[in-house]
């Protein structure tokens, strides 16, 4: 824009309804906050729609998954459109939402873009215990609210989904690819 500092353009995926996107509520303040700290600026250039197909399983909405990328995609684009920032933070998690920022991030590649996650979610069960009780309910010998108990207890906070999927891996991905924060 011609300033004598770097205007740095943030896409988030933050809503308090899906625990893997909750925790960017607070983000964009600490971003200005370090951006100013460092002669620059930050500036919310935009946010994307951020589903859950474990939440919408067995609902219409589940059939919107896939689309959902390509919308991500495009909502991340007309965000970027204005030609006014020097650097992009995207703010996502998920297999959804990285893949559409990474669509919109290739389309605006003379944009240095990063990739920023929402944290580990703690785990309430361990694994095995996780993997005991889903067995027991398969074989019949616990009932739904033994399970439904279970699974309430294994996600029980905010971040990222604690089993090995595709949230995850494509959050591995762009650490290895060199486009995420480490960690």
């Amino acid at each position: 824009l011609g300033s004598g500092w770097p205007n740095i353009g943030v896409i988030t995926s933050y809503n308090d309804m899906l625990s893997a996107h909750a925790p960017f509520e607070h983000y964009p303040e600490i971003i200005r906050d370090e951006a100013r700290k460092n002669t620059a600026t930050a500036q919310i250039a935009g946010g994307v729609p951020a589903m859950c197909d474990g939440v919408t399983q067995g609902q219409d909405g589940m059939e919107l998954s896939l689309f959902s990328r390509d919308v991500i995609a495009m909502a991340s684009a007309v965000s970027l459109s204005h030609d006014a920032y020097d650097a992009v933070l995207n703010l996502g998690v998920c297999d959804k939402i990285i893949p559409g920022l990474v669509i919109a991030a290739l389309r605006f590649g003379w944009l240095p873009h990063l990739m920023v996650p929402a944290g580990p979610m703690p785990s309430g069960l361990p694994n095995p215990e996780k993997q005991r009780i889903r067995q027991e309910f398969a074989l019949g010998k616990v009932g739904r609210d033994e399970l439904l108990r279970a699974e309430s207890e294994s996600y029980h906070s905010q971040g990222t989904c604690t089993f090995y999927g595709t949230a995850n891996s494509n959050q591995m991905l762009m650490e290895v690819m060199g486009f995420h924060l480490p960690g």
